[in-house]
């Protein structure tokens, strides 16, 4: 999906798809994120950081466990457009701490916090880090879980952080825990197949 800078829209974010701005006479934001590619503009009295209503209710999204090389994460599913647009925003750096063993939950002692966005299908995807405040680890993954792109991506940047390739899946972390931990393209990550064949 193309990112293409939009003339300046009347709100502080514009979100479209491909099918909405095909009946526009504007340029378009194909966003893939929550953080995913929306568009914040000076001049309409917006300022990156400064929405902290903006955010999703993380006690009320759904959480999963997944594996990565042995690993376990702990992770909210961002499955619907307003999860995915909001992601991490105005979350601090104590929610992505790691959480105490918990048997019951299948969390090991060290298991990690993230969130796993999920799409349709694989398709090129491109998150920013408008409106998030701590920095984030972000992989691309394939319908197969496979991991084919990583990122660390700096609090409050503007810049886009394609997936270069189709991906069904994006999964963020906090910074710097995919180099820690030795995770890479090339890596497979086990998700629950419900959460595979689902279709949000």
């Amino acid at each position: 999906m193309p990112f293409l800078e939009p003339d300046p829209p009347d709100s502080c974010i514009q979100v479209m798809d491909g099918a909405e701005a095909g009946h526009l006479h504007t340029r378009v934001i194909v966003l893939g994120t929550a953080l995913m590619l929306a568009m914040a503009w000076a001049g309409g009295g917006c300022k990156l950081g400064q929405q902290p209503n903006l955010r999703n209710d993380l006690d009320a999204m759904p959480t999963v466990n997944i594996q990565i090389n042995g690993h376990t994460f702990h992770v909210w599913l961002a499955t619907t457009d307003t999860e995915r647009e909001r992601g991490l925003m105005q979350v601090p750096a104590e929610k992505l701490a790691p959480l105490p063993p918990d048997p019951d939950d299948g969390l090991p002692d060290g298991a990690e916090r993230g969130m796993l966005f999920v799409f349709e299908n694989d398709r090129l995807l491109g998150f920013w880090m408008y409106n998030t405040i701590i920095p984030l680890d972000i992989a691309y993954l394939r319908h197969d879980g496979t991991i084919v792109t990583t990122y660390t991506m700096a609090p409050l940047e503007t810049r886009t952080y394609p997936s270069i390739e189709p991906a069904r899946f994006a999964l963020e972390v906090r910074a710097g825990l995919f180099e820690k931990l030795g995770i890479g393209p090339g890596d497979h990550v086990e998700i629950p197949k419900a959460v595979l064949k689902s279709t949000p």
